[in-house]
């Protein structure tokens, strides 16, 4: 068995962390309160963009730490605890979706009984889109993913105790297990609760555009704390650049795959030519849309490319904090131009109601980070591949 070393003592995260979380959550939750009675139409579309967004977010961070057990991966080990800490959201996530569920025919066409009858293309799509169905589909996928995230996170930190490598093992084969669980059910959240928004369109690659931005989101957040938890000194000092050159590696890789999938999506429906699937991204470029739609590019990949793409800027952490917050907001744009093209077709529409819900989600993060960090270790200490991360070199 392979011994570690590694002394770890835990430190104190600034009281700053909470307090903001505090004040945003409760910001957040007096806005939403507001907007739900104020103007509950534009409240349910806000209180589904937030849920697609911290929804993405638990899952891929869950796949992160499956990914590691998989490829044995051992640079990632003393940092993979700041995405086991952003797994709760998996269960978390789904509270944003119930008042969407209470407004579904504010949202959600195809939930009309009279819409499905006279349209034989929703009619068609019935034996899916359903809200019998919808429902057992939205609690199966958080219940299996909510045991994956006990099962997988409880060995970890039983390994905190017990520095066996059998917890490593079954942690191995339950990643194995989960990675189907994880593809089939991000793909149907982006099915049920983005796609369906327009529920005459179709791509057969829309959950992989969903996984892309979930995931590269997932790397950003995992990026961000660990460079703020360096520069508070919380993160231990053999963890130096060549280490976080990988998380820059990564950021930038899907940063590239995002655009990938994006424009193929794009070419693809622009090349087949089918109006059940052009009208989708004609209706994108109606109005002050189109602006919205062209600034996309510019966010989500030419400016996170630009600043990535040198060597250096992959391990400067200066240069990797700012795109962490960068591409954490994009993928926020990215989301915003899903789901708000259907609230309006008009125009733009971003206000307080926005901004608040944005807030009440930065705060459930901070406060759900600090919780988790004051229960457990940030290092994986009983883990028998610390050693080789700690003499890690590229």
């Amino acid at each position: 068995m392979e011994q570690n070393n590694y002394n770890y003592v835990k430190a104190e995260l600034p009281k700053s962390v909470g307090k903001t979380g505090v004040a945003f959550l409760l910001v957040g939750i007096v806005a939403a309160i507001l907007a739900f009675v104020l103007e509950p139409a534009r409240a349910s579309f806000s209180s589904l963009l937030l849920f697609v967004y911290l929804m993405g977010l638990g899952m891929c961070s869950l796949f992160l730490v499956a990914l590691e057990y998989l490829t044995d991966a051992v640079w990632s080990v003393a940092f993979r605890r700041i995405s086991e800490f952003m797994t709760p959201l998996i269960f978390i996530a789904p509270l944003f979706a119930i008042p969407v569920l209470f407004n579904m025919h504010d949202v959600f066409h195809w939930s009309h009984g009279e819409a499905v009858q006279t349209d034989k293309i929703l009619q068609w799509k019935s034996p899916y889109l359903n809200m019998s169905f919808f429902l057992i589909r939205f609690i199966a996928i958080v219940g299996i993913m909510t045991l994956f995230f006990y099962l997988i996170i409880r060995n970890s930190g039983k390994q905190d105790k017990n520095p066996d490598q059998k917890y490593t093992r079954i942690n191995v084969k339950l990643a194995a297990i989960l990675i189907p669980f994880f593809g089939i059910s991000i793909t149907l959240i982006s099915i049920d609760w983005l796609m369906s928004l327009e529920p005459h369109w179709f791509s057969t690659i829309f959950g992989i555009y969903y996984f892309a931005g979930s995931l590269l989101s997932a790397f950003a957040v995992l990026t961000l704390f660990s460079v703020k938890l360096k520069e508070w000194k919380i993160l231990p000092d053999f963890l130096g650049r060549d280490h976080f050159y990988n998380l820059g590696a990564f950021m930038f890789a899907f940063v590239n795959f995002w655009a990938y999938i994006a424009f193929s999506q794009l070419l693809l429906i622009w090349y087949a030519n089918i109006p059940e699937e052009t009208f989708w991204f004609i209706a994108k470029f109606n109005g002050s849309w189109k602006y919205f739609s062209i600034g996309l590019i510019l966010v989500q990949f030419i400016i996170p490319y630009a600043a990535l793409v040198s060597q250096p800027s992959k391990s400067n952490y200066k240069r990797l904090k700012i795109m962490s917050v960068w591409i954490i907001f994009a993928h926020l744009y990215d989301l915003y131009w899903l789901v708000m093209t259907t609230f309006d077709k008009n125009g733009i529409v971003f206000g307080w109601i926005e901004i608040g819900f944005i807030i009440l989600g930065i705060g459930v993060v901070l406060l759900l980070f600090r919780f988790v960090y004051a229960k457990r270790n940030l290092i994986p200490v009983g883990d028998p591949k610390l050693n080789r991360c700690i003499n890690f070199h590229i």
